[in-house]
């Protein structure tokens, strides 16, 4: 069997938005998958392993590191490779570099919870944060819920939200840039929180009824996007919930204050693509905790073989 090595600047051309966020969708079809994740270092510096049995799909471990301030020294926050192993015989088939599984991962996992949760009639997206992954955002968006015309963006330096519009701009994506975020929020149908913040940015007094909350930044204990206003008030899903309810602070904190309890959790993907739960009246505020995980990647790694696997040059059999 070939194995292939894909890097983002080979291979980002040839997989669409559509396509990413179709497999996702499909993928949450089949069973509930085996997970198991592993955090080593310091909470500046940190070594994130992640792997998944999904059965008929495959496996996959994607190990990447998280450096809050490499940014500071010119290098990517996040860095490192993913692994896909074929399901009948476990052959390694592919080593994907990191960030184009996770780029369509996370962007795609959100769309997905918009597609399900978010009003139909939802025409305005408010990102917060200007990071790599709001270009994804904007990308993701605009394919997957192509009635949203107007996307504003707030980031904590003005100049790097003007940056990301320029290069949407440049991409034919009209994004506009907002200084008051909390006047933004009250005017969008869709937030999308896309920051390192440990402390809530997004506040529920400034979201209207209606609002679908999309709440992606928070992976770890100690933080969080969204303050106990928002999260008491809003119907909380979440996109698995092996992955967020004991492990990210957008949750454990709350409960652990006695803001929500488990069971306020309505339900993840695997309940939301089937119909199972969803948005029950066009005036409750939804919020969908994007937590990721080791699943999601190995839908995107398969769909990404699937699509490529042996058509690279410099595959190695």
């Amino acid at each position: 069997m070939t194995l292939d090595l894909i890097t983002y600047a080979a291979a980002h051309g040839r997989i669409d938005w559509t396509g990413a966020i179709a497999a996702l969708r499909e993928g949450h079809r089949a069973g509930r998958p085996k997970l198991g994740d592993l955090f080593l270092g310091p909470p500046q510096g940190t070594m994130l392993t992640r792997a998944a049995y999904l059965p008929g799909v495959g496996y996959g471990v994607k190990a990447v590191t998280v450096f809050d301030q490499n940014p500071a020294h010119g290098l990517p926050t996040v860095q490192g490779a993913m692994m896909f192993f074929e399901p009948d015989h476990g052959t390694l088939c592919a080593v994907i570099e990191s960030a184009l599984v996770t780029e369509f991962k996370t962007a795609g996992d959100s769309v997905l919870g918009a597609q399900l949760l978010a009003r139909p009639d939802s025409t305005s997206l408010l990102i917060v944060g200007a990071g790599t992954l709001a270009r994804g955002l904007v990308r993701a968006y605009g394919a997957g819920m192509p009635q949203i015309d107007r996307i504003q963006v707030w980031a904590r330096r003005p100049e790097q939200a003007e940056a990301l519009a320029r290069q949407m701009a440049d991409e034919g994506y009209g994004v506009t840039t907002v200084t008051d975020l909390a006047a933004a929020a009250g005017q969008a149908d869709i937030i999308s929180t896309a920051t390192m913040a440990r402390q809530p940015v997004l506040q529920g007094d400034w979201v209207r009824p209606g609002t679908h909350v999309d709440l992606i930044g928070a992976y770890k204990a100690d933080m969080r996007e969204a303050d106990d206003a928002l999260m008491r008030k809003a119907r909380v899903f979440v996109d698995s919930r092996a992955t967020t309810i004991h492990h990210i602070g957008e949750l454990t904190i709350p409960i652990a204050a006695g803001v929500l309890t488990e069971a306020d959790v309505i339900g993840d993907l695997y309940d939301l693509v089937p119909g199972d739960c969803g948005r029950a009246a066009s005036d409750e505020i939804t919020v969908f905790k994007n937590g990721g995980g080791a699943h999601l990647d190995t839908m995107i790694a398969a769909h990404i073989a699937a699509r490529i696997g042996g058509a690279l040059p410099g595959a190695a059999d």
